[in-house]
């Protein structure tokens, strides 16, 4: 597991580090030395672990969708990630940081967001802990995510809107980072992917590690083995697919494949595949796959989902991709919004616009009939729901019986 996890210095392969501002050092540095430490102590973990269990409700189930299975003629498990507390993933990372941050003695806690969820993660952290918030998020994430922006005040929240570049989460996480260079002593920076400098990407990482853990455990319970034939995650930044991932890195039979966001075609110019479209560069203070130009310039990325509109990927990613341990498929925003409408209609659940992107490549893999197939529904669809509306109007989606295809 050794080759797939992060090194000495901060890298996964060729991807990672810390490229950051001489005004970070110190924060930096801070957490590099003291993570590792302060959550292998005894009153870390157990009043994490006390958190995961009575405020954010893990485990969360592995639920097997009979009807989605019976569609695909195979066995299909989801991890029920909308389940947790505030909806998503998210709040696994947001509850081990600021614990970290509590014991650092920061005050004052800023976080980027994109499609809200991670913003409001942090806000509700904040609020049990009775600490400042200041959250950035991109005037056009605000626009389409307004459920979360709502929740994120009402948790008492300062919500920015950043009106630069494309008015998404790249543009929030620029913002964030020059509040923390501003602001390095009193205030502590809740990144909420695997990405940024070292050690972020294996700190966000191992909080979220706990999907993967559950994941063996609910498998043997139910199936008599630890381990599927294949996972699949969505990515943006990747931290739930990171996650989902985690304890299955070391073993080959096990296929991990992570979901990226086509937008409107990968090759229409409107697009977040970041695996098939990006070259190594510099994102965010460290060395990743990056959509750019020639020169160096970030070319926009697009998504009809908020939470996959990044032009990089995390460098653990970056690196598991690049050396083929994780395969890639990339679903359109129209094949997310119809494996959404579908399957909704099959298994009662609305999924988050992220997690129907991983629905979405069902209709692109093979499956035989005996595999164990274990999809991350990372978030729920609330926030979503204006998106679905809008779009389902005009639908002519049908939705298929398969109550006989057994």
């Amino acid at each position: 597991m050794a080759e797939y996890q992060i090194n000495e210095h901060g890298y996964y392969g060729e991807f990672g580090g810390a490229y950051i501002p001489e005004m970070l050092f110190h924060n930096i540095e801070e957490l590099k030395t003291q993570y590792l430490k302060i959550t292998a102590t005894d009153g870390f973990q157990k009043e994490y672990k006390a958190l995961l269990k009575d405020y954010v409700g893990r485990p969360t189930p592995l639920f097997y969708a009979k009807r989605l299975s019976e569609k695909y003629q195979t066995n299909i498990y989801l991890k029920r990630e909308d389940l947790c507390h505030t909806g998503a993933h998210k709040i696994n990372n947001t509850i081990g940081q600021i614990l970290i941050a509590k014991f650092l003695q920061k005050t004052r806690i800023i976080a980027e967001t994109g499609a809200g969820q991670h913003g409001v993660a942090t806000a509700t952290v904040c609020a049990l802990m009775g600490l400042e918030c200041v959250i950035y998020m991109g005037a056009l994430d605000i626009e389409r995510q307004a459920p979360n922006v709502g929740r994120m005040k009402m948790l008492g929240a300062k919500v920015i809107p950043v009106h630069s570049g494309s008015k998404t989460l790249k543009d929030a996480t620029n913002e964030a980072i020059r509040d923390w260079i501003n602001n390095p002593i009193s205030t502590h920076y809740i990144i909420g992917s695997v990405v940024g400098p070292h050690p972020y990407p294996d700190m966000v990482a191992r909080f979220q590690s706990v999907i993967s853990e559950e994941i063996k455990a609910q498998l043997l319970e139910q199936t008599g083995s630890e381990f599927p034939n294949k996972i699949i995650a969505c990515v943006g930044g990747g931290s739930n697919a990171a996650g989902a991932f985690f304890h299955y890195l070391d073993n080959s039979n096990v296929e991990l494949i992570a979901i990226e966001a086509a937008g409107e075609g990968i090759n229409s110019g409107k697009s977040a595949a970041t695996s098939v479209l990006g070259t190594p560069g510099i994102i965010h203070a460290s060395k990743t796959l990056l959509m750019q130009t020639k020169d160096g310039q970030i070319i926009e990325p697009h998504s009809i989902s908020a939470g996959l509109d990044y032009p990089g990927i995390g460098p653990c990613l970056a690196h598991l991709i690049s050396n083929g341990r994780v395969k890639t498929h990339a679903v359109s925003d129209k094949e997310s919004l119809k494996a959404a409408y579908e399957f909704t209609k099959l298994e009662g659940i609305i999924p988050a616009l992220e997690s129907a992107h991983a629905i979405g490549a069902l209709e692109q893999l093979n499956f035989n009939k005996t595999d164990i197939v274990v999809v991350n529904l990372s978030g729920r669809g609330d926030k979503d729901l204006g998106t679905y509306l809008k779009h389902f109007s005009d639908s002519t989606i049908s939705y298929p019986d398969t109550k006989n295809k057994a």
